[in-house]
């Protein structure tokens, strides 16, 4: 595949034509003084510069060519640099070569094919994406072409309907002097305006069937102008096809279609012999409608299109209506109209998004900082109130940045694990919170933000302390960290879950190795010593009032403990000397629970008999067969 990119003449000759048309427009716009020329003229110059870059960057670009493979010169470079000569390569290359050096010749000129292969395809690669753009760029400056041209459309037909709205207002200034006044009257108030528009769209669904199913009744929508009869054409032929009713309201513009009512009886005059049903509905801001009037280049056609315009819907569906009457003014009354719902819906639009901007700008503001704040859709509500707010501190005012300062500080402690400090800044934000008392809305906050870093935190110091349980000092200043964070509770389960894994680890690494006696020795001093250390270091670590909840596990260890010892001495005699003796080690173990003011003695081996040698949830004796 080969293309051929342009010359510097054929740029040159492209670049004179654009620029002509560029002035024939320019000289339209000074005569004909356009509202919307200076867009257009600018979006087209811009078209113009960037075609030129586009063409002058194709024009100095490199030629397609095949690169110079990257070889030895004695084999591969003489066959490349020149066209190929059997002879000659016979003579220069192969003449001397041995079966080796011509199988790694071979093996070197498939890779320089493969490599020329790839470089073509590349190049083809390059070649097609710099085409593309070329064709998006024309396609958008065709797009300008017929965005100018429907500029001059709407100067023609702006200029039609003003003229007839000036000739209709002379006409009818007497008749409506009088009443003038009395309807300003009545649309002062913005009940009777609601009101009027209410009775408008009522009117619209008696009149039309199954208008309500396109527009239900909201706040605001009214009738603007009730367009009266149209014919819809057939988009190929031009040709009527049926009958049909245009209303236009501020939002949308409705077609009804005229259907022939059903008469029971021959004499039933109670309404009219005609029907209006909705037929196709459209929002203002989706639609574009379209003059007709100049589309057509014969005589004929615009004849036909003259009084007709084109409604081009989503997807490109457009549709044709022309109205009943030829030069109806009743086609440029709903051009104008049409324009200025458009104009009037864009500006409601842009008011109101204007208004939400200053609001979302410290949504986002704060949102973006911490996206857990969405879920707080009260509090998300209030932010637009309190990004002005000051709050005391220490004496100062301070606004709400202040606090997210102090918010990015906390972070900034938590992610280099430097707990003491962080622990003391969300007490001393917690404390700020509680001063907050006659202002809840920078109260709640504070408290959302402080809350979500504070369980970040304790869920790191919690990790921390299962880690380190086993050294007291580490878990002292670990729970004290937790206590003052209020989460005395977790931290309280967590290191007891730790040292009751710590008994099951340590008792699976007891082996049974034919000794009962050393066994059950073994495994009970695995247990009573373990929990004796565990409630020496919760009596030095928890608060007094936490001690009940150890002084439970003690005994739901304890209890482990016996379900374990009764399957072990399921194999020996009841009350034998093996069985006292295995149960008189236990508890002699078991007297170290006193050290910690634990008298758990005579519950170890207690009805041990009654227990099933069943599997429990604790560790098993190894080497016994169940």
């Amino acid at each position: 595949m080969y293309f051929r990119f342009p010359l510097l003449s054929e740029v040159i000759l492209c670049l004179g034509a654009l620029e002509g048309n560029f002035r024939q427009y320019r000289l339209l716009v000074q005569q004909h003084n356009l509202v919307h020329a200076p867009a257009h003229h600018l979006r087209l110059r811009q078209a113009i510069l960037l075609s030129a870059a586009i063409l002058l960057a194709l024009t100095t670009s490199p030629r397609i060519s095949m690169p110079p493979p990257h070889r030895s010169p004695a084999s591969i470079s003489p066959s490349m640099t020149n066209p190929v000569n059997s002879a000659r390569l016979r003579h220069e290359v192969v003449r001397e070569a041995d079966e080796e050096g011509i199988r790694g010749y071979e093996t070197e000129l498939q890779k320089t094919k493969a490599k020329a292969s790839a470089d073509l395809q590349q190049n083809v690669y390059q070649n097609r994406t710099q085409f593309i753009k070329i064709s998006k760029e024309a396609e958008k400056l065709k797009a300008e072409m017929r965005s100018l041209r429907n500029v001059f459309e709407e100067l023609k037909s702006n200029t039609t309907a003003l003229r007839s709205a000036t000739n209709n207002n002379d006409a009818s200034m007497n008749g409506e002097f009088s009443t003038g006044l009395s309807k300003r009257d009545k649309r002062s108030s913005v009940a009777d305006r609601s009101a009027l528009w209410n009775s408008q769209m009522q009117a619209l669904y008696k009149n039309v069937e199954g208008s309500q199913k396109f527009l239900p009744n909201s706040m605001g929508r009214h009738v603007v102008q009730n367009a009266g009869a149209w014919i819809e054409l057939d988009n190929a032929t031009y040709k009527p096809r049926r009958s049909m009713h245009v209303f236009l309201l501020n939002d949308h513009l409705l077609i009804a279609s005229r259907k022939k009512r059903k008469v029971d009886t021959p004499n039933d005059v109670r309404g009219p012999m005609t029907k209006l049903v909705a037929d196709r509905c459209w929002p203002l801001l989706d639609i574009e409608v379209i003059d007709m009037a100049g589309t057509n280049e014969s005589s004929s056609g615009r004849n036909k299109l003259a009084d007709a315009v084109m409604v081009r819907g989503v997807g490109q569906e457009s549709f044709i209506y022309r109205t009943e009457k030829p030069e109806d003014p009743m086609k440029p009354n709903l051009m104008l109209n049409i324009r200025k719902a458009v104009e009037e819906l864009r500006k409601g639009l842009q008011s109101e998004m204007e208004a939400n901007n200053k609001a979302k700008e410290t949504i986002n503001y704060f949102a973006s900082r911490d996206p857990g704040l969405l879920q707080k859709t009260e509090l998300l509500e209030t932010l637009s109130d309190i990004k002005d707010m000051l709050i005391e501190v220490d004496g100062k005012q301070q606004n709400l940045r202040w606090v997210e300062g102090q918010m990015d500080e906390l972070d900034i402690d938590i992610a280099l694990q430097r707990f003491d400090l962080a622990v003391d800044r969300v007490e001393n934000l917690k404390n700020l919170a509680r001063g907050l008392k006659k202002n809840i809305i920078a109260q709640d906050f504070i408290n959302f933000k402080v809350e979500e870093r504070s369980a970040k935190l304790a869920g790191l110091i919690v990790r921390e302390l299962i880690d380190t349980h086993s050294e007291q000092t580490k878990t002292k200043r670990n729970v004290g960290w937790l206590s003052r964070l209020g989460y005395e509770d977790r931290a309280r389960e967590a290191y007891l879950e730790a040292r009751g894994n710590l008994i099951q680890k340590r008792s699976r690494q007891c082996i049974f190795q034919g000794d009962l006696h050393a066994y059950i020795w073994q495994l009970s001093f695995v247990y009573f010593s373990i929990i004796r250390n565990t409630v020496s270091c919760f009596q030095s670590c928890f608060p007094q009032p936490m001690m009940s909840a150890c002084v439970k596990w003690a005994k739901e260890e304890v209890d482990a403990f016996n379900v374990i010892l009764a399957r072990q001495l399921s194999s020996v005699e009841k009350d034998g000397e093996a069985w006292q003796m295995c149960i008189e080690r236990a508890k002699l173990h078991a007297q170290m629970l006193e050290e910690v003011h634990l008298d758990f003695k005579d519950f170890v081996g207690k009805n041990v008999s009654h227990l099933k040698p069943v599997r429990a949830n604790g560790p098993v004796g190894l080497g016994l067969a169940q």
